[in-house]
């Protein structure tokens, strides 16, 4: 191994809870699948049921060498009602926390991964007057019940996530309108006059999100350093590594002003900058382009730099640590990720060695599951999953990612 990462340095893999654990019943983005119409493809009904089978997952983590899961809480479980908490739910997160740590696995919480409790999305959503409190009052009670044996805290997941969609062309042309149509029908069968998921938001509706989740984060972020003040917190976002070929840089930094930049600078008050990269887009003077070569099911072409070039931007313009909390490759040819995850993690390996500062990594996903409005169709898992069974199998890119960070283990710094 030609590369090295610091001893301290975190890798794991990535999970969360409506995607993995199924029946997440009192959630918005269950409303929101069974709404007709729906934007959903599918439902995730029993998901990978993970809220079950956590036990036997952990070992699976554990058994590929990793020292790090980054997982959420699902404030759904924890809140199914308004005021209502639930005991139970608590209990189980802490199981999970617990069992974490009995594996040698550091636990990297999640606050907010997407999918919220349907009572506080049909209450105005992040939008509502008392949202940001609401958070952070779910935020503390979650550090009142096992805050002292976290390694980390993502308060958001992919706050910007529309604003990328919506500026690289990503969802379907009809998808917007299907979108509204959707929110209206969730409003009328809530009884409510409005009804949004952090995931499923208007274009129109972008910039007030915006405001609004920054201070949900802020106002979450200040319940937890109140319980604990040394935990590292901040918020992970979506981004792609922006490349301009001469001629392309307005082009490029537009993008970079309307997609991350905001989020960029809010993460210079945190204790890191959450980055989730999984594609590379090249910028002309015509605007974006996508150049010849091969493809992963994105339709992106495959590029391993793109997460290092991602990691630096996010440095540069915030200033503080990174920490990669997704990043892989949608494909159904498992080779093509058997080759991807090594090259893109010695690349990230020379950019911590030219300084960049990178707390940990942890691969999306550990398990194919339900990718939001396009069902259960991506495979971005290590492991497949068997829809009747449930049975975990490894794919060959679990073995080529466990033997990479074993190298680089073994040869930290």
């Amino acid at each position: 191994m030609t590369t090295q990462f610091p001893a301290n340095f975190l890798w794991g893999v990535a999970q969360a809870g409506h995607q993995n654990e199924g029946d997440n019943i009192h959630s918005d983005i269950w409303f929101l699948e069974n709404t007709v119409p729906s934007l959903f493809q599918e439902r995730s009904g029993p998901g990978c049921q993970g809220y079950e089978r956590w036990p036997d997952d952990l070992d699976i983590v554990a058994g590929l060498g990793l020292n790090a899961l980054r997982f959420s809480v699902e404030w759904a479980r924890i809140e199914p009602v308004r005021g209502q908490v639930s005991v139970d739910a608590l209990d189980h997160y802490e199981r999970v926390v617990d069992g974490c740590l009995q594996r040698g696995l550091a636990p990297i919480v999640t606050l907010n991964h997407f999918a919220a409790p349907s009572w506080f999305s049909a209450a105005g959503s992040w939008l509502a007057d008392d949202a940001a409190t609401l958070f952070a009052e779910q935020s503390d009670r979650v550090m009142q019940r096992f805050g002292d044996r976290i390694a980390a805290v993502v308060t958001l997941n992919e706050p910007n996530l529309e604003q990328l969609l919506q500026a690289g062309g990503k969802l379907p042309p009809h998808a917007e309108q299907l979108k509204i149509e959707m929110l209206a029908a969730a409003a009328r069968a809530a009884g409510t006059e409005r009804y949004f998921a952090s995931n499923v938001l208007p274009a129109a509706s972008q910039q007030e999100f915006q405001e609004a989740f920054t201070v949900a984060h802020r106002a979450a972020k200040a319940a937890i350093k109140t319980r604990r003040a040394d935990v590292p917190v901040g918020v992970s976002i979506a981004i792609s590594d922006e490349v301009a070929v001469a001629g392309g840089e307005e082009s490029r930094d537009a993008r970079r002003a309307a997609v991350y930049d905001h989020w960029l600078r809010v993460a210079r008050d945190d204790d890191f900058i959450g980055v989730q990269n999984y594609e590379r887009t090249l910028h002309g003077p015509d605007g974006e382009f996508l150049p010849e070569g091969p493809r992963n099911d994105m339709g992106s072409v495959i590029a391993p730099g793109s997460l290092a070039g991602a990691v630096r931007y996010a440095h540069d313009v915030s200033g503080v640590p990174v920490f990669v909390t997704e990043h892989g490759m949608q494909t159904d040819d498992d080779t093509n990720r058997a080759a991807f995850i090594p090259a893109a993690l010695d690349l990230l390996a020379e950019e911590i060695a030219a300084g960049t500062p990178v707390l940990g990594y942890t691969h999306w996903t550990l398990m194919d599951n339900f990718e939001w409005i396009f069902g259960y169709g991506p495979k971005l898992g290590l492991l497949s999953v068997d829809r009747e069974t449930f049975e975990r199998t490894p794919k060959p890119s679990a073995a080529v990612y466990a033997a990479s960070v074993a190298g680089y283990r073994n040869g930290a710094a």
